[in-house]
């Protein structure tokens, strides 16, 4: 499942945002370029969000899309030669997000799912971090016997 369309940069920051997309400049957008920097930009924020949710998400919350347009359009920019300061800080501002949310320290906003009495919810948020396991094999005391 994708992130984020084309038609969804179009509905956050007009068509004139596609300009980056305009490789040979035509002024046609060519939409193999926006298709690679968005699946780009889905693999990249996929490595933040893999440290806290289990993946493919089966729901995109709109802040999701909203980072994804926002990486997919600095990797437009990137080759155009078009890359301005506000690409630049939109796409850093994505980035720092990712790593909040991958921290823990911010989380997604999933639509709720409906209970169904005698069902258990399958889990949409963050995994539990797991800090237990078995009793350590080598410890200072073991080899100190040795």
């Amino acid at each position: 499942m994708d992130y984020a369309t084309q038609a969804d940069i179009i509905a956050l920051y007009g068509a004139d945002a596609l300009v980056v997309a305009d490789r040979n400049g035509d002024g046609a957008i060519e939409h193999a370029s926006v298709t690679r920097a968005l699946t780009s930009a889905k693999g990249e924020i996929d490595t933040y969000l893999g440290a806290r949710y289990t993946l493919p998400l089966t729901e995109v919350p709109e802040y999701l899309k909203q980072l994804t347009v926002d990486v997919a359009i600095y990797r437009l920019a990137l080759p155009a030669d078009v890359l301005t300061e506000e690409i630049r800080r939109r796409y850093d501002d994505a980035i720092s997000a990712l790593k909040r949310i991958a921290k823990g320290e911010a989380q997604l906003a999933f639509t709720p799912m409906p209970v169904v009495p005698g069902e258990t919810p399958a889990p949409t948020g963050p995994r539990p971090i797991v800090v237990g396991g078995p009793p350590r094999l080598f410890s200072r005391d073991q080899m100190r016997e040795l």
